[in-house]
């Protein structure tokens, strides 16, 4: 053998000594003497106690699945246990986490491209303590200490490369003062897993299968409580064992029934993508006394309501460029006594998120729409959960809008009622609505409602972005047939009349009470063909009309040739410039004021006889007080001062002007409009 062959083989069996003296120290080294090293090092770049006050083990295996050259390469399968990070010193809880054991597996090979590959980790009986305070800070923020004190810190040129996170019980509590937010979680096994398919259903396992890997099984029970945002939370439900964060087609499972106040949560699908919190599926149910108090938990500003029950198809893609998008679709529901049914979209873009959809109400019940202007009851509101500052003495709203949750997001959303439901004193039949809200500003452009064969046009734009709120409203009333809008009274069902109007108002503040009391603008209404008794008062509920009718007819029916009316608002001061009925025996004039600033009326009733005098009555009516409770009586004035000024030309020429725009056909072919000849003699000063 020569020299050099010699010296060959005595540096390869040197060699080969040395990895086998390596590899016995490797699987025989107490890696417990690390332990001061390793939590002295953590400790110090955390800022924070760390320790380790466990066994640590390394163990040396092949992994299974590996191929090729690497199947030959030992992995090191590290566990330890009793695992404790320290909380700030200004947290309540000294430990912020605790771990009875935690077990993982390390790739060699990728640390040669400075890779740190853990395929798995496994943590057993994982427990958190999270705490926030009211002026931001937070116990699971970490200010690392950079490597060199002099050198502005860098992103480091390693990479963390975690496959999957397994976990066993647990508990996880937090406190959040700034949410005024208070949980306990608690996580527990089954015992036995449920199939995903038992707790979503079937077709939805399959579709699940369809786009990607199926979802695993439920694995562990949870349950919660505490409070959120300062309202009772409970809550339980289910989870999947397994948290796969580099696969985002692996659906990890949840579900969930949660209670938040009065509201409350049903949830079951599967959360993809779970490293980035990329997306959502699932099928959500929720219930509550009202929508609007969905706002201080969702930020979503939804207006008040009935009690509501909704079953939908919650899609949400959490990591979208544009921001975090959530859409409800094809959801089915009730709000009070009302169907609902729609899609909405809501997308939290800058600078506000936004809400947008469309829905729509088979049958919708009139009385439901009343919370969305305060009209509903103390009760009905109490039951909603919200106190009412309505006084006994008033008629008008004067519970504010809450325009500060106007300005938390914009909307765009349609909404239809293919058929309203309501007693006979209310003949709405549909209603279509667009709401916008952008930046404060709330307009419903269009409003429309069919109203006894006719229909009410109607622009509302209030602005919220101002203090107070301005606000303006324009309604257009055409063609109500008076035989639909009096079903129930006899003598109008051969009637062709038909009620025509417009509203024009504008006024600041933040409650129908305060927008009317100091509206500005015009009332201007027509009525042809009608009839009027003691009778129709009592369906329309009107107890001192009751009275005025009485005193002026007794208790026939009268017909009405033509009722018209023009009026001006100005400071919240309704006073008339010409209120004329036309009847088969009298006209009657009606001047005075109405004021919705002190809910105050005060009117006189002028009739004046035809021909052969068959009213007894030789004094004005007047009906003056409060709204809530007005009274009616007889005025000692002379006969001679009825009307005189309203029979003045000049003062009749205008409002007669304003009122011919609205003389329309009647819609019975070639029946006569009585008002049109009316209003004619009344512009020539003739009455």
């Amino acid at each position: 053998m020569t020299l050099a062959r010699k010296i060959v083989l005595w540096c390869l069996a040197i060699f080969l000594a040395l990895v086998a003296i390596l590899v016995v120290v490797i699987a025989t080294f107490d890696w417990n003497r690390l332990k001061p090293t390793i939590n002295d090092n953590v400790s110090e770049q955390l800022g924070r106690p760390f320790a380790i006050n466990g066994n640590l083990a390394v163990r040396w295996a092949r992994e299974p699945n590996e191929a090729g050259l690497r199947a030959w390469v030992p992995w090191p399968h590290v566990s330890a246990e009793d695992i404790t990070l320290a909380n700030p010193d200004w947290a309540s809880n000294a430990q912020m986490v605790s771990l009875k054991r935690v077990e993982m597996s390390l790739s060699p090979v990728p640390l040669l491209w400075r890779t740190v590959t853990i395929p798995r980790i496994d943590l057993t009986a994982p427990g958190a303590n999270l705490e926030r305070l009211a002026d931001g800070r937070n116990s699971w923020t970490f200010t690392l200490k950079p490597s060199d004190p002099n050198e502005p810190p860098s992103e480091s040129p390693w990479t963390l490369d975690i496959g999957a996170i397994g976990f066993d019980k647990g508990q996880v509590n937090v406190d959040d003062q700034s949410l005024k937010t208070k949980i306990e979680l608690l996580i527990d096994p089954l015992g036995k897993p449920v199939p995903f398919a038992e707790i979503v259903g079937k077709p939805k396992a399959d579709q699940a299968a369809e786009q990607g890997a199926s979802a695993q099984d439920y694995a562990f029970g949870w349950k919660l409580k505490g409070q959120y945002k300062g309202q009772a939370l409970s809550g339980n439900g289910k989870v999947g064992g397994l948290l796969a964060l580099q696969d985002s087609r692996q659906p990890f499972p949840v579900q969930a029934n949660v209670q938040i106040g009065t509201t409350k949560v049903s949830l079951a699908g599967t959360l993809t993508d779970p490293k980035n919190f990329g997306a959502l599926d699932l099928r959500l149910q929720l219930a509550g006394t009202s929508l609007g108090n969905l706002y201080p938990l969702t930020g979503v500003t939804l207006p008040d309501t009935p009690a509501y029950a909704t079953d939908g198809h919650l899609r949400a893609q959490l990591r979208d460029p544009a921001g975090m998008q959530f859409h409800y679709e094809q959801f089915n529901g009730s709000i009070g006594d009302s169907d609902i049914h729609g899609d909405l979209s809501y997308v939290a873009s800058k600078p506000r998120p936004k809400l947008s959809g469309a829905l729509t109400s088979n049958q919708l019940r009139f009385a439901d729409l009343a919370p969305l202007i305060g009209a509903d009851s103390k009760d009905e509101k109490k039951a909603r959960g919200v106190v009412s500052n309505q006084p006994a003495d008033k008629v008008l709203p004067v519970d504010e809008f809450r325009t500060d949750r106007w300005r938390a997001m914009d909307a765009d959303v349609n909404f239809t009622g293919k058929r309203i439901v309501h007693s006979e004193k209310l003949p709405f039949t549909d209603l279509n609505a667009h709401v916008v809200l952008n930046d404060g500003k709330l307009s419903l452009e269009p409003l429309r409602f069919g109203v006894a064969g006719g229909q009410l046009n109607s622009t509302i734009r209030l602005d919220g972005s101002r203090a107070p709120l301005q606000g303006q409203a324009q309604l257009s009333a055409r063609n109500f047939k008076l035989k639909e809008l009096f079903p129930t009274f006899e003598p109008m069902r051969t009637s062709f009349g038909a009620l025509n109007g417009d509203v024009d108002l504008s006024g600041t503040g933040n409650s129908v009470a305060a927008l009317l009391g100091t509206a500005n603008g015009d009332v201007r209404m027509l009525i042809n063909d009608g009839a009027v008794s003691r009778e129709l008062m009592e369906l329309a509920g009107l107890n001192v009309g009751n009275y005025v009718v009485g005193k002026l007819f007794g208790d026939k029916d009268v017909k009405i040739n033509c009722a018209a009316a023009d009026m001006g608002v100005k400071d919240g001061l309704l006073t008339t410039r010409m209120v004329v009925f036309d009847t088969e025996n009298a006209l009657i004039h009606v001047d005075g004021t109405a004021n919705f600033k002190t809910e105050q009326v005060d009117m006189t009733i002028d009739p004046q006889s035809k021909g052969v005098r068959i009213i007894s009555l030789r004094s004005p009516l007047y009906v003056r007080g409060p709204f809530k409770k007005p009274s009616a009586g007889v005025k000692t004035v002379p006969l001679l001062a009825r009307g005189a000024g309203m029979l003045a030309l000049g003062a009749i020429v205008a409002p007669v002007a304003g009122l011919v725009a609205l003389v329309a056909p009647s819609g019975g072919g070639d029946q006569v409009n009585e008002c049109a000849p009316l209003l004619e003699k009344m512009k020539a000063g003739k009455l």
